[in-house]
């Protein structure tokens, strides 16, 4: 609610009150004005009675006391406005406290108080997510250049192997370039999680849309994907028709579905399919990318899109990521005006992306 909003709602309630107040107050005077008239009846005044005097200067003076009356009134109420100011600066401060203690006003500013105390639960919770990332940011950034070492002493210890022994065998020496490749693979891969980490913390996703064939898109990432699938003997099956088309951006809508996929492939069984369904829900296409693997917990699957979180909390050099891929996922599904959730059940885990044609 806009701050001129609620002046106009305080006022209205103050005037409301007053008025109520006020003729309150009138009738309460004019019935004792007309009782004091009717026992006066009764009675024989002389002039120089005291109480005659005083009763005969009242009822000269009705309009002046009566408008003394409210006056009175009107002051009251304008230095309980004005005491409207110290709650509310009391209030700033309260708010400022990182302390869960809720912010009390009067009731003519209940309204000021549920924004405020929403407001400060809102920031006390944003804090405590900032730190929390913060931490599991500086946490993955260690491990990442621990990680960084073991794969970089490897590589130059088998470079510092082939070029100290040039009488190596062929085979032995193919078989180090080998290892000495697949080390330098992993140490790329380690590079481009600081870069993620890096992109993941500047700007606002911009989106460059155009039409896109989604089942030649999905096609071109799982042949990204066959060396690895068929090396862990995982099979991706893709059920889309031609026909289905979206408006999105290219390159980020489907670094969605390598993220997912690539997902799906760390924490799959053995010797499994990897289901990719599509379906043209009228206004919205929606893909469920389905794999078998361990039931994720619902108390993992709450936080599986939360940067940096990952599932594996016992983290392997090897296969260990940022925890950013699904987080990453999310941010660019919502950019397009889509949704993106998981299903997990009976070693069955389902990601699900809805997005508009």
């Amino acid at each position: 609610m806009k701050s001129n909003e609620y002046s106009k709602k305080i006022l209205k309630r103050l005037g409301v009150k007053i008025l109520i107040y006020s003729l309150v107050f009138t009738l309460i005077f004019a019935l004792l004005i007309f009782l004091g008239m009717y026992i006066a009846d009764f009675y024989i005044w002389y002039p120089n009675d005291p109480l005659y005097i005083i009763l005969v200067t009242i009822k000269k003076n009705v309009f002046t006391i009566w408008s003394l009356g409210i006056c009175i009134l009107l002051f009251l109420y304008l230095v309980k406005a004005l005491q409207y100011i110290d709650y509310v600066m009391q209030a700033s401060n309260d708010l400022m406290s990182k302390d869960n203690k809720l912010i009390k006003l009067p009731s003519d500013l209940s309204e000021l108080e549920f924004t405020l105390n929403n407001t400060k639960q809102n920031a006390i919770q944003n804090e405590i997510l900032a730190k929390t990332n913060e931490e599991r940011k500086n946490e993955l950034i260690v491990y990442l250049a621990h990680d960084l070492k073991t794969p970089l002493t490897s590589i130059i210890g088998y470079l510092e192997l082939l070029s100290d022994s040039n009488d190596l065998p062929i085979e032995q020496r193919a078989k180090y370039i080998n290892i000495t490749l697949k080390k330098a693979h992993r140490l790329e891969e380690l590079i481009n999680e600081f870069f993620e980490i890096a992109r993941f913390n500047v700007g606002s996703i911009v989106l460059n849309k155009c039409d896109l064939n989604l089942q030649l898109m999905l096609r071109q990432i799982v042949d990204e994907f066959y060396p690895v699938s068929k090396d862990q003997k995982k099979n991706i099956v893709i059920n889309c028709d031609s026909s289905i088309n979206i408006c999105a951006d290219p390159d980020k809508i489907s670094r969605v579905f390598n993220n997912i996929i690539k997902n799906a492939i760390s924490y799959s069984f053995s010797d499994s399919i990897i289901n990719i369904n599509v379906f043209d829900n009228e206004n919205n296409i929606i893909v469920n990318i389905q794999n078998e693997g361990n039931t994720i917990p619902q108390n993992k699957l709450d936080y599986i899109f939360e940067k940096f979180y990952r599932l594996d909390e016992a983290r392997s050099s090897n296969s260990g990521g940022s925890g950013l891929g699904l987080a990453i996922a999310k941010e660019i599904v919502q950019a397009h005006d889509g949704m993106i959730s998981a299903t997990s059940k009976d070693n069955v885990t389902t990601f699900t992306v809805v997005l508009k044609k």
